[in-house]
């Protein structure tokens, strides 16, 4: 089974980045919405000196932006408190958005950042023609659930879409360096049909990268919807449960989780769940007993790879993050073997 980190400040550290192979971490995830490949050479290059220290063959797995929309740069971290106003645009002072998604809002919207751990709710649109014509939105929004905003957060705008390309500038300047960088896998973020994946390895093909691995990630209704073609042409599923938590009611989500698996299962192709399997633990060094029994379902589910994201990246306690979540998951592994199930007599 893989058990994947996500690189960040938490674990940017040899010493740490062994204990992590030590309790039995076979790879790393580098968000490339946050930092490119050459902004982490360093970090990277620690991760495999970590990896041959430990006799590990590491996995650099590379997230792509993909059709996502994201917050711009802020100087600092914002603090969004509930009930005040703030102003989404592009002018000084403003909460950084792109025009893509200002263009998407109407009266009453809901905006969801971070994964919806913020949420706005859109008072009023403000439209502005600049000297040279062009026309750009801003807007005032009430932040319904406050907390601290930080650069390039992720943006789910309810009920809407903007029509974006499969693969971004950012994108197609990664795919040049993956070889050179030691990627061994990509994972298109917010797959939305077989038309992204036949892009994406398109681009492989072009940059001679085609034997590395393609990882679908659903995290949106489109790509729930068309689940089946995108598994039949991708080398693994990813379960992005942080965006597709956004796409779905959240008490769908575990429906809609089962129902992924099952169409990998029946498809024989390895999937991974990521996002907030062990999320109590940035900031606590004790995992909560629905976490531990999430991982541990997950396997059951039949899960080839677990992701820990923010725990590894931002957390307090990276090496106990993955230490839970390994020996949770070959617990799961050793209960789920036919020989100890006949053993202890369970269904």
């Amino acid at each position: 089974m893989e058990f994947y980190a996500t690189l960040g400040k938490a674990c940017d550290d040899k010493k740490i980045l062994r204990e992590m192979f030590q309790y039995g971490m076979t790879g790393i995830r580098l968000n490339s919405a946050h930092e490119s490949l050459i902004e982490a050479s360093l970090q990277i290059g620690r991760v495999f000196k970590a990896a041959e220290a430990e006799g590990v063959t590491a996995d650099l797995l590379i997230d792509l932006q993909g059709p996502e929309l994201r917050v711009g740069d802020v100087k600092k971290p914002i603090l969004l408190k509930e009930g005040k106003s703030v102003k989404l645009g592009s002018e000084k002072g403003d909460i950084p958005m792109p025009q893509l998604a200002l263009d998407l809002l109407y009266p009453g919207q809901e905006v969801l950042i971070d994964d919806s751990r913020l949420k706005l709710r859109t008072e009023r649109i403000i439209q502005t023609e600049g000297d040279d014509g062009v026309h750009t939105r801003s807007a005032t929004c009430e932040v319904i659930r406050g907390g601290v905003l930080y650069s390039r957060k992720n943006i789910s705008v309810t009920d809407r879409s903007a029509d974006l390309p499969t693969l971004t500038a950012h994108d197609k300047a990664q795919m040049k360096l993956l070889k050179q960088y030691g990627v061994t896998g990509v994972m298109q973020s917010f797959v939305r049909g077989a038309g992204d994946i036949q892009l994406l390895k398109q681009e492989l093909q072009k940059n001679d990268a085609e034997d590395i691995k393609v990882f679908a990630k659903i995290e949106c209704k489109a790509g729930y919807e068309h689940i089946g073609e995108i598994t039949e042409l991708c080398d693994a599923v990813v379960i992005a449960r942080g965006d597709l938590g956004n796409a779905f009611p959240l008490w769908e989500l575990p429906k809609v989780q089962k129902e992924i698996a099952q169409v990998c299962r029946r498809l024989d192709k390895p999937f991974i769940i990521a996002t907030e399997l062990l999320h109590s633990m940035e900031h606590v060094a004790i995992p909560t007993r629905a976490e531990v029994s999430d991982i541990y379902n997950a396997v059951l589910d039949g899960a080839s790879g677990l992701m820990l994201t923010g725990e590894t990246a931002i957390g307090e306690y990276p090496v106990r993050s993955m230490r839970f979540l390994t020996k949770t998951a070959n617990t799961a592994l050793m209960m789920s073997d036919p020989k100890v199930k006949e053993l202890l007599d369970l269904p």
